[in-house]
């Protein structure tokens, strides 16, 4: 088993290295015209779209990573913050999507600051201003991996608005996100932590996804000790909450 988990980290290992060289690589023909030859519009947006794949590629990549070590039982426990939390995985999703409120977002100096530049995007955060700058002690990797996965799902799915609440139970973190898209239909709410699986809105219909999702997000609560509970049905959006022991 253990020579098996250090053939598959050294995998890993092997595919972040080309995507960081290509990835350097776009953002210096990029951020370096001067030094290369300038970029006429067409040709800086298909730059910009190898970018952001590039950067889902390496995502996916750690995740994989991630998910390997939850298999072996790793935790790599360290002290963050809701804040540092909250704002890096936000900046991780909508990097790839929304590039200008990206950029804002890693502007903003306080929870006031961070609020105000979401509220024009339809996202809302929930938090407790004492709480945002104090320290946990978790696997700050698998945390923001599966934060990460239930934003990208409620971005994906809302009709307007998504809400992140992030709270402190007396032994426990809690956070939620929750979309008002068109929801999930009952007998679907086993099928979707299945490997995979993906909803089509429009025809109510599973169809397969890429990557492994809620599956993933599973896996690493499990490992963690954590629980994963959902509230959905058809046209009431739906909310995922996530309950993590310290």
């Amino acid at each position: 088993m253990e020579k098996n988990r250090i053939k598959f980290e050294f995998l890993v290992h092997d595919l972040k290295v080309p995507l960081a060289v290509i990835e350097a690589g776009i953002l210096s023909l990029l951020q370096k015209q001067d030094k290369y030859g300038e970029l006429n519009e067409k040709q800086i947006k298909i730059l910009e779209r190898a970018l952001r794949n590039t950067i889902v590629t390496r995502t996916l990549v750690n995740d994989a990573l991630e998910i390997g070590r939850s298999s072996q039982g790793i935790v790599n426990k360290s002290t963050f913050t809701p804040a540092q939390l909250v704002v890096q995985t936000l900046i991780e999703v909508l990097d790839l999507t929304d590039h200008s409120t990206a950029d804002a977002i890693k502007e903003c100096k306080t929870l006031g600051d961070l609020q105000t530049c979401l509220s024009g995007q339809g996202l809302s955060v929930e938090i407790e201003e004492l709480f945002w700058n104090r320290d946990l002690y978790l696997d700050e990797s698998k945390v923001r991996q599966i934060l990460r996965n239930l934003l990208t799902n409620a971005l994906k799915y809302r009709k307007n608005r998504v809400v992140l609440k992030v709270a402190r139970g007396e032994r426990h973190l809690f956070f939620s996100v929750g979309d008002d898209g068109e929801g999930i239909p009952s007998g679907y709410h086993k099928k979707i932590f299945e490997c995979y699986f993906q909803m089509d809105m429009k025809t109510d219909h599973c169809v397969r996804g890429h990557g492994l999702g809620l599956a993933g997000v599973q896996v690493l609560l499990e490992d963690m000790g954590g629980e994963l509970f959902l509230e959905s049905d058809t046209g009431k959006g739906a909310t995922f909450s996530v309950k993590i022991p310290w």
